[in-house]
């Protein structure tokens, strides 16, 4: 059995890429069965790579599925019917054509939480429009705070839209909805748009925007780099550091462990000295490595981190003590989160291909046997169970 909180969790996820997945391997992660239901074929969508590299879908299951199928339609639904929650990521309507629609699935099972993730979301002109994460950060009104003064804006990988804004907050409706069920016995429908979450996320600046502390063009602000106490460094050695001691306190800190006195670096409480400070600290940090920076600043209150490389940061020596990274089929990769001090998760399996593991997760769900072996494409990968 898994451990975890969530254990005892079922979960049904149909296949797809960014915030399904991601929302699906966060409840994994901490316990639930997520039994991932795979097309036939590649989707031809999302960056093809082997299956272990596929690490959203660690501590999950697979089975293959035709759902256009008769057979593999009532297979889902059997799933369906005792599944606590289920995670689909796909256009509005396309879940209804297949049959299995919020109509069908909470007939089924009344209980059932039916979490949708999209970008533009269930309704609205451009609900049934193509998009991707760049898209809806973008129309949520971040991409265009984002980038340094004079440049265009800065696509933030896609951390805001798929992931922040799309399977967090899908996570936190459906775990609410299951909260609400437990009460009710009553199963809802989750509209996670991704437009809403990354709205959300923007919730602080939209109320400095209302007191005009967020006023500036992009990159001119407190908190875009626009600040000179809120920025990064490139070192001697051609890296950077970060640095933020926005609170005078900090500041103090920073300015003596940079050897300064107190009146040495300009006034940074009035913007219009930010380019003159600027300057002195980067000419500064252009003295140094970044490993002679962090001696000198690093576990200090002066706001400082290294800026690292991702293949850099596992082998941080915090990193390493709270063992933020884990190792799993001989790859690194972020451990479960967050911490939990009396149902902790065990370490989650590596992703399962496409097809492989579910067959037991789908008996132990009490599926009959001859609807699983007729549901099932014909290579299921069966071997592996």
């Amino acid at each position: 059995m898994n451990a975890g909180p969530l254990a005892g969790l079922k979960v049904v996820e149909f296949a797809g890429i960014g915030p399904g997945p991601m929302c699906g391997m966060l409840l994994a992660d901490l316990g639930a069965q997520v039994l991932r239901i795979d097309r036939l074929e590649p989707s031809g969508l999302g960056v093809a790579r082997p299956a272990r590299f596929d690490l959203l879908q660690r501590g999950k299951r697979s089975l293959r599925i035709d759902l256009k199928r008769d057979a593999g339609v009532a297979l889902a639904r059997e799933l369906v019917a005792r599944a606590d929650a289920l995670i689909e990521g796909f256009r509005p309507g396309t879940m209804e054509r297949m049959g299995l629609g919020p109509d069908v699935c909470i007939g089924l099972n009344p209980r059932l939480v039916y979490g949708r993730v999209t970008g533009f979301g269930q309704t609205g002109p451009l609900a049934r429009s193509a998009g991707h994460d760049l898209n809806y950060v973008a129309l949520a009104g971040a991409l265009h705070a984002i980038g340094r003064e004079g440049t265009a804006p800065t696509p933030p990988l896609n951390l805001l839209g798929d992931y922040a804004g799309g399977a967090m907050l899908l996570a936190f409706g459906i775990m609410s909805a299951l909260w609400s069920a437990r009460e009710s016995g009553r199963g809802q429908i989750v509209d996670a748009a991704m437009i809403d979450g990354v709205a959300s996320l923007m919730t602080s600046l939209y109320g400095l925007l209302a007191a005009g502390l967020q006023n500036g063009p992009r990159g001119t602000n407190l908190l875009d780099s626009g600040a000179p106490h809120y920025d990064v460094y490139r070192c001697a050695d051609g890296e950077y550091v970060s640095v933020a001691p926005l609170e005078t306190k900090f500041r103090e800190v920073f300015v003596a462990r940079l050897g300064l006195s107190p009146g040495d670096l300009p006034d940074v409480q009035d913007p219009g000295r930010w380019p003159e400070a600027r300057r002195k600290l980067a000419e500064l940090f252009a003295g140094r490595t970044r490993a002679q920076w962090c001696e000198l600043l690093e576990g200090s209150d002066a706001c400082f981190a290294p800026v690292l490389a991702p293949l850099e940061a596992p082998n941080h020596p915090h990193h390493r003590a709270r063992q933020t990274f884990i190792e799993i089929d001989g790859i690194a990769q972020p451990a479960p989160a967050p911490r939990f001090s009396v149902t902790p998760p065990r370490l989650p399996e590596p992703p399962y291909p496409p097809g492989e593991g579910g067959i037991e997760w789908a008996a132990q769900w009490g599926i009959p046997e001859e609807v699983l072996f007729r549901g099932v494409a014909p290579d299921d990968g069966t071997a592996s169970n």
